[in-house]
């Protein structure tokens, strides 16, 4: 039975889609050629059987016909398995890019999530000139009139506001034109706080949302897995895994299997166990399929998500106007949110596993010309 080298470089690289294409067109077509031949003498004794005359000839006639028979179903059996090994090697990388795509953006939701906190964005309370002017109404408060705000409702945004706006206008003892001013200092923060409270709250929460359904990505990758590695006896987790870079013991776990593969498939009295060793080898590929599915799914959802932020960041009409007031996290948020749109089309998208290609290479389907 011929077996294939397991090139190291091949096997590690993530780009090797078209590759393993080629090396599973020069196996059909190596077989195929061998096949043929057969094939054709498997049609010349046949046609000699019906013209044989003595039993002498008939007899090694159909002893011939049984061993080109023989061989042409090892043949078989032998390209199959030479093109299970391919199919495995390139479930195992599709399941590294994916894994490496998913702790990628399990960073970014990370990052999203806790950048600056969100949630103080839109808040008057954690800008300076806000408290500034707080205290300054504080100070400069009628004592009789005013009233102070508990912690509670002091940190609320509308109620701080508010608070603040009635003690500027009714018990302080501040000129028309320092309530103006005050108020000037403040406009735009107040503005932009208010009008994106809402927006910002929902970018903070679904992102948290996304990165719990990434959490969730990540623990059904690491499963499969397990799964995938199960047949050839690899105990090792794909976190630790990929932490001590452990794929060459893999790849010997996999050279040791298929050995014994084709070891047994010589054995016609092991041909059943044989022939369950294959399936084993194959089934974890369908698996694979249905979470490529899944997982296209979760980065078309992170899109749909991240298309909206921008339409919700982007939303502020009184940007221009508000330009030297509005906070830099802000702006850099717009732009980490352009970014992420974009990787969600290219980076996050795992384009190069999509497609007729990628069913073509893991199915062993022979449409490659």
């Amino acid at each position: 039975m011929s077996t294939l080298k397991l090139d190291k470089e091949k096997f590690y690289s993530v780009t090797e889609a078209s590759q393993m294409i080629k090396d599973i067109t020069d196996i059909t077509k190596h077989y195929n050629g061998i096949n043929q031949n057969l094939i054709q003498q498997l049609y010349s004794v046949n046609i000699q059987l019906k013209n044989a005359s003595t039993i002498e000839d008939k007899v090694t006639l159909l002893i011939k016909k049984d061993e080109l028979k023989a061989t042409i179903e090892k043949n078989k059996l032998s390209e199959a398995t030479d093109i299970s090994k391919i199919r495995y090697l390139k479930g195992l990388q599709i399941i590294k890019i994916l894994y490496e795509k998913t702790l990628a953006l399990d960073h970014h939701y990370a990052s999203v999530a806790t950048f600056n906190e969100i949630n103080n964005l839109s808040n008057p309370n954690h800008y300076p000139e806000f408290l500034e002017l707080k205290d300054v109404l504080y100070t400069k408060k009628e004592k009789k009139i005013g009233f102070d705000l508990s912690t509670i409702l002091g940190n609320n945004v509308y109620t701080s506001v508010l608070h603040s706006f009635v003690s500027l206008f009714t018990n302080t003892n501040a000129s028309k034109q320092e309530k103006e001013s005050s108020l000037k200092e403040v406009e735009c923060i107040l503005d932009f706080s208010l009008r994106m409270h809402n927006d910002l709250n929902t970018i903070y929460f679904e992102t948290a949302f996304l990165q719990k359904s990434n959490d969730n990505i990540i623990k059904e990758l690491e499963q499969l897995f397990v799964d995938f590695t199960k047949p050839i006896h690899y105990k090792v987790a794909l976190k630790a895994c990929r932490n001590s870079d452990d794929w060459d013991t893999i790849r010997e776990l996999l050279n040791d299997y298929l050995n014994v593969l084709t070891k047994i498939s010589k054995d016609e009295s092991q041909q059943y166990k044989a022939h369950k060793m294959q399936i084993n080898l194959e089934f974890p590929t369908d698996r694979l399929l249905q979470f490529i599915t899944q997982y296209n799914s979760h980065i078309n959802q992170g899109a749909k998500f991240y298309e909206k932020f921008g339409i919700m960041l982007n939303s502020y009409e009184n940007e221009q106007q508000c330009s030297e007031k509005i906070p830099t996290e802000y702006k850099k948020l717009k732009e980490n949110i352009s970014i992420a749109i974009e990787k969600f089309n290219t980076a996050y998208k795992p384009v190069e596993i999509n497609g007729s290609k990628m069913k073509e290479v893991l199915y062993g389907i022979n449409e490659y010309d």
